[in-house]
């Protein structure tokens, strides 16, 4: 997936083949600004208040409680990137913004940006820190209670997108009875999975503070018994052996050292029972010899900055499942997320 300029109309178009308009200027002033307006728009309620009815640009403002003309031209800025529609003077919801952004939506990213807004922001900041030093921030350490919150929404606001084509593909094995879920807090992933295999269960082990507040969000799910949490820690914790049919771990890798992970390789392989499969989900590092991609390219830059490592590539995943005794399986691309793969490794 690419982002691009596109023109309004063959002038435009010719100067942009032509190479007279300045791009870069672009990415470097209107693109940040956009960024920001959504998550602020999100944040201070703006998308809410024309869904429920105000539809000018004073009467958000009043809604809001914001300054009238600071709120026209942030709703010029969302309407011209297609959140709003404008006609007459007045403002009403594009079909993307009711689908992604709105609370109520099953869909909704909202705490995705809220988390955005507030947490990840400021992080923006210390990219040219990492770029010097290559040390990305380990906030799970210095997150309260507040970050966790936030936190734990924007990975259910993530998720939602993907845990059902997760459950729908994922190569179950035959008669799988129980599922270690590693660092699935919310429990979306797990929950779709037993929702589709009725005889499955699943554990969910994750940190204190990811389990304190991912527990309202997991009783969401309806699934009683058969989805529980576990507090623990991966790196430091022992796995029962022969005892699970598939273990997930999603978005976690990219939180992990290489070593760590082929430590939690094998941890997994002594876990799996014959036959059964690790699963990390993750985006995937672009492949250097070809045309890097904006998902996966921005992701991995992403994560080199707040996590330990970046995104992993398919050999560097496939090296950890040889080093702990499991074979690699299957790849499977998600339709919906471009650059996220569950990359799969199976007990023999």
């Amino acid at each position: 997936m690419q982002l691009k300029v596109s023109p309004d109309n063959i002038l435009e178009w010719i100067a942009l083949q032509a190479n007279l308009v300045p791009v870069p200027l672009l990415h470097a002033q209107i693109f940040p600004v956009v960024s920001k307006a959504v998550l602020e728009a999100t944040d201070r309620g703006i998308f809410k208040a024309v869904a429920d009815g105000h539809n000018t640009a004073e009467a958000v403002a009043q809604a809001c409680n914001l300054h009238p003309v600071a709120t026209q031209q942030i709703m010029g800025v969302l309407t011209s990137v297609g959140y709003f529609e404008f006609k007459e003077g007045h403002y009403t919801l594009t079909r993307i913004t009711e689908k992604w952004i709105l609370e109520e939506s099953t869909s909704s990213l909202h705490g995705f940006m809220l988390f955005n807004n507030r947490i990840v922001w400021q992080w923006l900041e210390g990219l040219g820190d990492y770029l010097e030093t290559g040390k990305g921030i380990d906030f799970h350490s210095s997150f309260g209670p507040e970050q966790w919150e936030l936190y734990q929404s924007a990975m259910w606001s993530g998720a939602i997108s993907e845990a059902e084509e997760f459950a729908r593909r994922v190569p179950m094995p035959k008669g799988a009875i129980r599922m270690l879920d590693i660092g699935g807090s919310h429990g979306l992933h797990s929950a779709a999975a037993c929702r589709k295999y009725p005889k499955l269960s699943s554990t969910i082990l994750d940190l204190p503070g990811a389990v304190e507040k991912a527990a309202p969000l997991l009783a969401k799910q309806g699934m009683g018994e058969r989805v529980v949490h576990r507090v623990g820690n991966i790196t430091t914790d022992e796995l029962e052996k022969d005892t699970y049919d598939i273990v997930l771990m999603s978005s976690v890798a990219h939180h992990l050292t290489a070593e760590q992970n082929r430590i939690v390789a094998a941890k997994v392989h002594q876990a799996l029972r014959p036959g059964g499969i690790f699963i990390i989900n993750e985006f995937i590092r672009p492949d250097p010899s070809a045309k890097p991609e904006l998902v996966g390219s921005s992701t991995d830059l992403f994560f080199g900055l707040t996590s330990a490592s970046g995104n992993w590539s398919v050999d560097e995943i496939h090296s950890w499942y040889r080093s702990a005794g499991l074979t690699p399986y299957k790849i499977i691309g998600y339709r919906a997320i471009p650059g996220r793969y569950q990359v799969v490794g199976k007990k023999g």
